[in-house]
């Protein structure tokens, strides 16, 4: 059963959050970012997506759908937080060499092990048997700060993208990451990827997670 807990940190969040559902935040100063992730043109899936949705074929047999966005309000916040904190603290940390002695392999950390697009996966499943819809749920490729690839879940909200990642505690604004966005799934087909327009991200602050509210164009 995933954990209740709460960070001290995160209930102010919440609460604060539940104004913001009414009153929209102001925006950050000096802050140009868009809420959500700008798209640009349809690119190569990730090999390791095409070689899961071999291995888990029904799940990836979807038809294209109409985008969807998460309306985020206290009791969503409360899940993304509850499942992000559950999947981080009981999914350790391993290679896919270490774990199946090869360089890349996408799969569900069934065992308690995995690397990062196995925490993704297993977010996004847990969501989705949640009865959130998968076009609000994409599986994003990023590079960190060190230009190394890594695998982060991105959620459409109607407050932004926000994304749930294994090596980092808090739920982020995907500007707020310090992380270079490279691709992602559709939100009308998880099967089909699109490039990702990045400007230089900033440095991860504790203000601002919703400062920025734009209308955008849905891929």
């Amino acid at each position: 059963m995933v954990s209740q807990t709460l960070s001290v940190r995160s209930k102010i969040f919440v609460a604060a959050l539940a104004a913001s559902v009414i009153n929209v935040l102001p925006a950050v100063a000096g802050s140009s970012y868009p809420a959500h992730t700008p798209v640009s043109e349809v690119t190569r899936p990730p090999i390791g997506w095409v070689e899961f949705c071999v291995e888990y074929y029904p799940e990836c047999k979807t038809k294209p759908s109409v985008p969807r966005d998460i309306l985020l309000t206290t009791q969503a916040w409360k899940k993304l937080e509850r499942i992000n904190f559950w999947v981080n603290s009981h999914v350790k940390p391993m290679t896919d060499m270490d774990h199946w002695g090869v360089f890349e392999r996408w799969n569900y950390p069934d065992d308690g092990y995995g690397d990062c697009e196995d925490y993704v996966l297993l977010k996004r499943r847990l969501l989705i048997q949640l009865g959130w819809p998968r076009e609000a749920l994409l599986v994003t490729v990023v590079l960190d700060n060190e230009d190394v690839g890594h695998a982060v879940l991105t959620v459409a909200t109607d407050k932004g993208d926000l994304v749930l990642d294994n090596k980092k505690e808090d739920i982020l604004l995907w500007s707020m990451t310090g992380y270079r966005f490279v691709k992602r799934q559709s939100q009308s087909d998880p099967n089909v990827w699109v490039s990702l327009i990045d400007p230089q991200p900033v440095t991860a602050t504790a203000t601002g997670l919703f400062g920025i509210l734009r209308p955008r164009t849905h891929d």
